[in-house]
């Protein structure tokens, strides 16, 4: 879907990058994946090293625990928020922003279940496997819709994300 006036190419570019951070997030949950395709852990770090970069750095500044709060703070208000930015990139970012709120009530639930189960059951394998390569898809997808100047429509999640920047 198209909505308002067509992108143009750094609207695409910033829309696109948004979504490295959900990746850098659902990193944790292809651990067994990794286990088994060593070579997409390092294609993946690479994509998201800008991100890291940007952790790291925030890290150096001795703002460790709450690298990942600044993050989503910076960019809802500094991005989400501003209405001198193109709706196309603030629809894309508050997407994002809403797939890395889903990755860490993910991270919650599961580290509860992982206690009780252990985590080499085959139960919290199969929900890391899943988180993950759901998380993948959506990314990927949505990076590609971005990429075209369409907006990328994930279920409920992108009526969320329009209805936090109208």
């Amino acid at each position: 879907m198209t909505w308002r006036n067509s992108t143009d190419a750094i609207d695409r570019i910033f829309a696109t990058l948004v979504y490295l951070l959900p990746l850098f997030v659902a990193l944790q949950f292809g651990t067994f994946i990794f286990a088994n395709f060593p070579f997409l852990q390092s294609i993946l770090v690479i994509l998201v090293l800008p991100v890291l970069l940007i952790y790291q750095l925030l890290a150096s500044l001795g703002l460790g625990s709450f690298i990942g709060l600044i993050v989503f703070l910076g960019l809802f208000f500094a991005v989400v928020r501003n209405d001198r930015i193109s709706r196309f990139i603030r629809f894309n970012t508050m997407q994002a922003l809403l797939i890395d709120i889903l990755l860490y009530l993910c991270s919650l639930v599961l580290g509860f279940l992982a206690q009780g189960l252990g985590t080499t059951s085959l139960l919290i394998q199969t929900i890391y496997n899943i988180i993950f390569l759901a998380t993948l898809a959506a990314c990927f997808y949505s990076m590609f819709q971005s990429a075209r100047g369409i907006y990328a429509e994930i279920p409920t999640i992108s009526d969320a994300a329009s209805s936090q920047i109208m």
